[in-house]
C-alpha cells in the first residue's frame, strides 16, 4: 500500500512549492499530487458567486483529494499532497461557514461526507505543517500569480486560528513536524533536505 505524505499550512506558506520541490528533486521517490485548482470544475463560479456555488465546489475538492488518496494507496509509491482533505475541511469549509458562504445544513453535509470518507480512508503518514508569521504570509501571497485565488489577504488571521483549532483536536498529531519557514527560506531551499529526512524517518525508509 502507497504512503500518504500532506503538506498543510496557510496561504502562501510554500505547500504547493514545497511540494513540488520534494517531488522535482528526489522524482523516483515521490510522486506530486497536487491541487490543481484551475482544473476544478466549479471553482472559476465559486469565485463568481461565493454563497451559490460553496457547497459544490467544496464537495468536489473533498472527493477529489479522496480519488488522490485512493489512487496513492492503491500504488507502491509515496505521494505529497498540497494542502489535502482534511485541511479542505478543517481550514477552508469551516472559514468558508464563517464568512457566510455556507449555511449550516450546507456545512453539517460537508462535516457528514467528510467523516465518512476518513472512515474509509486511513489518515497521512506523515504531516509536514509549513508556519510563518502573517505578515511573511501577506508579502508572500502578493507575490505569486494565481489566476484563481478564493481566500484573501483578511483571511489569513483567521486561517491560522482554524489551523491551530485543528492541530490541538487532530487524529494525526504524533505526525506533525512543523516546519519554520518564517524569513530565512522562502525558497524552501534551506529546509529540504531535513524535510525529506524527516518523512523517510518517519516512513522507516
Amino acid at each position: 500500500m502507497g504512503k500518504l505524505v500532506t503538506i498543510i499550512g496557510n496561504s502562501g506558506a510554500g505547500k504547493t512549492t514545497l511540494t513540488r520541490l520534494l517531488c522535482e528533486t528526489w522524482d523516483h521517490r515521490y510522486t506530486p499530487f497536487l491541487e490543481q485548482h484551475i482544473e476544478r470544475p466549479f471553482q472559476q463560479t465559486f469565485q463568481q458567486n461565493l454563497s451559490k456555488n460553496s457547497l459544490a465546489n467544496q464537495i468536489d475538492y473533498m472527493l477529489y483529494r479522496a480519488e488522490q488518496e485512493q489512487t496513492i494507496r492503491q500504488h507502491a509509491l509515496i505521494g505529497v499532497q498540497d494542502g489535502g482533505l482534511d485541511q479542505d475541511f478543517f481550514i477552508f469549509i469551516r472559514l468558508f461557514y464563517a464568512k457566510g458562504y455556507l449555511k449550516q445544513p450546507e456545512f453539517e453535509l460537508c462535516q457528514r461526507f467528510y467523516t465518512l470518507l476518513r472512515q474509509v480512508l486511513p489518515y497521512p503518514d506523515v504531516v509536514i505543517l509549513l508556519s510563518a508569521p502573517v505578515d511573511i504570509l501577506v508579502k508572500r501571497r502578493s507575490q505569486r500569480a494565481r489566476e484563481i485565488d478564493i481566500t484573501q489577504q483578511d483571511d489569513l488571521n483567521a486561517m491560522e486560528g482554524l489551523i491551530q483549532d485543528w492541530m490541538r483536536q487532530s487524529p494525526f498529531t504524533n505526525s506533525t513536524v512543523l516546519v519554520d519557514v518564517s524569513r530565512d527560506d522562502p525558497g524552501l531551499s534551506n529546509n529540504l533536505e531535513r524535510i525529506s529526512q524527516i518523512i523517510e524517518q518517519s516512513l522507516g525508509s
